[in-house]
Formats: structure tokens, C-alpha cells, sequence
């Protein structure tokens, strides 16, 4: 294990850092983030990713730095599930396209704070107690069964207890302020809906955590590995979001994958009290089923269907011929 003095205040410091620079420098004004400009802070946080791990491969070894991808890849590849999810939110709540960005922001960072909160105790606890390990391998076969065959369709967001508690205070304004959060009428202090879309974003990372963080638990017992993969991969996950939130449709067999995923990682922490897969294998096989669904989804696209049926659109032509004639006479 990583056992520098210091590691974890340095890296806080180092991840602080970057997130203040994306925030207040690279994103100081409000705007509609391009797809452009989306790739591009993709492509920087994801080479941040691959500097980190080529640098614990050199100073820890093989085994340390494949623990870092593997984490690294699993949390990104159940971040893609989530995407979609926020996509909703936003949907139904209509968010400004502006606001979005700081919405993400400030949800990442309630991310971090709250997987800090859980991994640090729950490497302690599948350390010193082999049948927790063995509880949370079976949580994540049964997350990954459930991801299979559900059908995909998601509870609706304005129903959710916390927001509907919320809404009953009577300080909930009816109208987005900006990118605010809060904003002050009368001298009295309201949220915004924008805060209510923070709060539902931030439920649902938990319950997303749910099954992110025993599948990262799966892969390494060291804290460090744990949350500074989970930590990069969450961290790129609001420029993803703009790369990747119109096209999640198209990917019809990723929750093929990341169900299969789900289901290897848990079965592995169910026998590694006994029997420890080694980390290159895990890599291997976590990667394989995430391309091999992408790719599935590229080459066998689901065919589109016709908004209406041949007889539908003969009907509808000759309604549209009647209402024709009609107006001519």
C-alpha cells in the first residue's frame, strides 16, 4: 500500500487545484459548452488519467499500476450509465443549456467528498472482515442481473421525496435565476430549481456509488488506488457528458456490458478470499466486455422504426386530401 505521509493531502491538493482551473479560469463565464470544447477538456483529463497511472506503474510496479486501470476503466464505464441518467434530469427539468456545466461541477464535487467518505472505511472493513467482501460481490452480481433485464426506463425525477420535501417549504422559485443556486426575494433567502437538479444529481451518484465503489473494491484493497481512480474518472465525467449525452441511444449493447462487467467484478470479490485474480487478468476482461459492447453497438444498429405503420400513413393522406377538398369549397 501507498504509506507516504504525503500522498492523500498532495493529491487532494493536486485535484483541488485542477478543479479550481476548470471552474474559475477555463469555465469562469456561463456559455453552451461545444462539442469541441468538450473533447478537448476529454482529452486533457483522460491523459491526466494515463500520466497518473504510467507513474504508479514506474514507482509501484505492474500490479499496482494495472489495479489503477482497472479501477480507473470500470468507473468510467458505469459513469456512462449515469450520463444518461443526468441527461433526463436535465431534460425534465428543462435546465438552461448555460447552467449545465455548473450543475456538473458542483455534483462532481459532492461525488468526491462523498466517495472519500465511503472507500476509506469500506477498504477497512473488506480488509479486516473477508465476509463483507463476500456481501458486496454478491450486491454487485445482483446490480448487474437487475441491469440486465430492466428495460432501461427510470423513476421520474420531480417525484423524488427529498425534492418533493423541498418544493414544501414554499421557498422553491418558479423560474431558473441564471446559473444561482439561491437567490434572495424580499430580503428572504429561495432556492432555485437549479438546486433542486444539484440535489437530484447528487441522489443519484449515490445510488450510482452503490455499485461504482464495491466494484472498485473488487479490484484493489489499497484506499489510494481506489479513490484516485474513482476520482479521475469523475472528474472528466461533466465534459463527457456533453460528448456523449446525445448519443448514449446508440450504444445499444453497453448495458450488456457494463451488466457482464458488474457481474465479473462481483464474482471476483466473492472468491478472492480463496483465489486472487491477478489485476492484468481483471484489466483484460473488464476491457474486452466495454469495447466488445461498443463495437457490438456500431456494427448491429437497431434498425429505426417508422413513426407510423403503411395503413397509418394512408389514413393520414386521406384525411389531409378531405381536409384539402374542404377547404377548397
Amino acid at each position: 500500500m501507498f504509506d507516504h505521509e504525503w500522498l492523500w493531502p498532495g493529491f487532494l491538493a493536486f485535484v483541488a487545484l485542477i478543479l479550481f482551473f476548470d471552474l474559475f479560469v477555463l469555465h469562469r463565464r456561463d456559455h453552451v459548452i461545444s462539442t469541441k470544447e468538450a473533447l478537448v477538456t476529454v482529452g486533457g483529463y483522460v491523459s491526466l488519467a494515463m500520466l497518473f497511472g504510467a507513474s504508479i506503474f514506474y514507482f509501484e510496479g505492474a500490479q499496482r499500476g494495472s489495479e489503477f486501470l482497472t479501477g480507473y476503466l470500470v468507473e468510467q464505464a458505469l459513469s456512462l450509465d449515469n450520463i444518461f441518467v443526468i441527461a433526463l434530469i436535465f431534460a425534465y427539468f428543462k435546465v438552461p443549456q448555460e447552467a449545465q456545466y455548473r450543475v456538473l461541477f458542483y455534483g462532481i464535487v459532492g461525488a468526491i467528498v462523498m466517495r472519500l467518505s465511503l472507500i476509506v472505511p469500506g477498504v477497512k472493513l473488506v480488509e479486516q472482515f473477508w465476509w463483507v467482501g463476500a456481501l458486496l460481490g454478491i450486491v454487485l452480481l445482483v446490480s448487474g442481473y437487475k441491469m440486465m433485464t430492466s428495460d432501461g426506463d427510470m423513476a421520474d425525477p420531480g417525484n423524488s421525496r427529498v425534492v418533493k420535501w423541498l418544493r414544501s417549504t414554499g421557498r422553491v422559485t418558479e423560474t431558473f435565476e441564471g446559473s444561482k443556486f439561491f437567490t434572495r426575494r424580499n430580503g428572504v433567502l429561495f432556492m432555485t430549481p437549479l438546486f433542486l437538479v444539484l440535489v437530484t444529481v447528487e441522489i443519484t451518484d449515490l445510488v450510482f456509488a452503490v455499485d461504482s465503489i464495491p466494484a472498485v473494491l473488487a479490484i484493489s484493497n489499497d484506499p489510494f488506488i481506489v479513490f484516485s481512480s474513482n476520482v479521475f474518472a469523475i472528474m472528466g465525467l461533466r465534459a463527457l457528458f456533453f460528448v456523449l449525452s446525445g448519443m448514449m441511444r446508440e450504444f445499444r449493447f453497453l448495458k450488456h456490458g457494463l451488466s457482464l462487467v458488474l457481474i465479473f467484478v462481483g464474482a471476483k470479490m466473492l472468491v478472492q478470499h480463496w483465489y486472487k485474480l491477478p489485476s492484468e487478468l481483471s484489466l483484460g476482461v473488464v476491457g474486452l466486455l466495454i469495447l466488445g459492447s461498443v463495437v457490438a453497438s456500431m456494427i448491429f444498429k437497431e434498425e429505426s422504426k417508422p413513426e407510423h405503420t403503411p395503413d397509418e400513413v394512408a389514413e393520414l393522406e386521406r384525411k389531409a386530401h378531405h381536409e384539402g377538398e374542404a377547404g377548397k369549397v
